[in-house]
C-alpha cells in the first residue's frame, strides 16, 4: 500500500526577510519544483505525499497527520546548526527521517569544524584559518594565493573569482566585506589550483563504523554498503575568465540552467578508487546517513592529489540542475530511480517495510 510520507523542506517563497540580509541570503533553499518533482517520484512507488514547511508547526502538524517516515531537505533559516533544527523536532516526536542525523547536520554545515573532523582523522583538507576579525594575524605557515568563503553556508555563498586573493590587501578587503555581509566566522584555506570533482553517494556503511576510519586501510568495510555515483567535474573552461576557475554562487545560481560539466569526469581508475574511497571515509567520520556528497579540488601543482573542500549531507535534488541528480542520470538512474532510492535506504535503516 505504500508508506504515508511527509516532505519537508524550506521554500524560498516562504523564507523570512530581515534588515540587511544578503541578497543571497536563502540561495540554498527550495523551490516548488523539487518539492512537487519528489512527490511526484514517491507517488510513482505507490507512497502518499504531504508536503509541510519545515517550521515550528511540523510540533502540531506531524502528530496529525502520523506519517511513516519523514523525507527531510529542510535547510533551516536561523544559527549555526540550521540543518539540524527539523530533525531535532523529528527525533523528539520519534519520527523516522531520511538523510543524517542532528549532529551530522550540525557539524557539516560549520566547515571549519569539518575540516578539524578531517585532519583529525588523517583526510586531505587545506591548511585554514578562521578569521572573527578582519585585521587577525594570518597564520605564517599559509601562504598566497588563499581562498576566502563563509563558514556557514551553501549553494556557494559569497564564493566568486574574488574569492582567490593573492595578497595581504586583497585578505583584509575580502575579510572584511564577508564579515560585514554574512555575520559569521570566516574561512580561510589554502587555493588549490586544479581540477574540481564533486562525488555523490547512496547508501549506508555496514558496521562496525564507530565514525572513524579503520585501522586497515584496505578492509572491505570502509566503503561497503555505499553506491557511489559517477563524479562530476565542473568545465571550468566553459565560463568566463572572471569566475577564477572555481564553482561560484553565480554558476549554481544565475547560470545554474546553463551548466557545463563531465559526468563520469574522465579520471583514470587509480585516482577514481581514491576518490571513492576519501568519500566512504569521510561519509564515515561525520556519520552522515542515506545520501551525501563530496567536494574535491584535484592539486595540480602535485600531480592531481585530491583535497576534500566539504562534505554535503543535504545535497541539492532540483531535478535535472543539481549535481546529486546529474550524477545520478550518469549512472543512469531516472530522478524517481534517485528518490525511491533514498527512501529505501532510510527504510532498511530503520526496518521500516516499504
Amino acid at each position: 500500500m505504500g508508506l504515508n510520507i511527509a516532505v519537508l523542506a524550506n521554500l524560498k517563497k516562504n523564507a523570512p526577510h530581515y534588515a540587511g540580509m544578503p541578497s543571497d541570503a536563502w540561495d540554498d533553499l527550495d523551490s516548488d519544483i523539487t518539492i512537487n518533482a519528489i512527490s511526484s517520484a514517491l507517488a510513482a512507488a505507490g507512497h502518499r505525499t504531504t508536503f509541510l514547511e519545515g517550521n515550528l508547526t511540523l510540533a502540531t502538524e506531524l502528530p496529525k497527520l502520523k506519517p511513516d517516515l519523514c523525507f527531510n531537505i529542510c535547510e533551516g533559516h536561523w544559527g549555526d546548526s540550521r540543518e539540524a533544527h527539523i530533525p531535532s523536532i523529528l527525533e523528539m516526536l520519534r519520527i523516522p527521517y531520511t538523510g543524517s542525523g542532528v549532529l551530522t547536520l550540525a557539524l557539516t554545515l560549520d566547515k571549519p569544524m569539518t575540516k578539524r573532523v578531517l585532519a583529525f582523522h588523517g583526510l586531505p583538507t587545506p591548511a585554514f584559518q578562521v578569521f572573527e576579525l578582519a585585521d587577525e594575524p594570518l597564520d605564517p605557515d599559509l601562504r598566497f594565493p588563499l581562498f576566502v568563503k563563509p563558514s556557514r553556508e551553501g549553494t556557494g555563498m559569497g564564493v566568486s573569482g574574488e574569492s582567490i586573493v593573492r595578497d595581504e590587501t586583497e585578505l583584509r578587503d575580502r575579510l572584511a566585506g564577508h564579515l560585514a555581509r554574512y555575520r559569521q566566522p570566516i574561512l580561510v584555506e589554502r587555493f588549490i589550483r586544479g581540477r574540481e570533482i564533486t562525488l555523490g553517494c547512496v547508501g549506508n556503511l555496514t558496521t562496525p563504523v564507530a565514525w572513524r576510519v579503520p585501522f586497515d586501510e584496505a578492509a572491505d568495510r570502509i566503503t561497503h554498503g555505499l553506491r557511489f555515483l559517477p563524479p562530476l567535474e565542473i568545465d571550468f573552461d566553459a565560463y568566463p575568465a572572471s569566475e577564477g576557475g572555481v564553482y561560484t554562487n553565480r554558476m549554481k545560481t544565475e547560470w545554474a540552467h546553463d551548466f557545463h560539466y563531465a559526468c563520469p569526469a574522465p579520471l583514470g581508475t587509480g585516482l577514481l578508487a581514491q576518490l571513492q574511497w576519501l568519500t566512504a571515509a569521510v561519509f564515515r567520520v561525520t556519520g552522515c546517513n542515506d545520501v551525501a556528497r563530496v567536494d574535491f579540488r584535484l592539486d595540480a601543482d602535485d600531480g592531481n592529489k585530491p583535497y576534500i573542500l566539504e562534505v554535503n549531507p543535504l545535497p541539492g535534488l532540483y531535478p535535472g540542475l543539481s549535481d546529486l541528480v546529474l550524477e545520478a542520470e550518469g549512472d543512469g538512474m531516472t530522478y524517481n530511480d534517485l528518490i525511491n532510492m533514498i527512501v529505501d535506504t532510510t527504510c532498511a535503516r530503520c526496518g521500516i517495510a516499504c
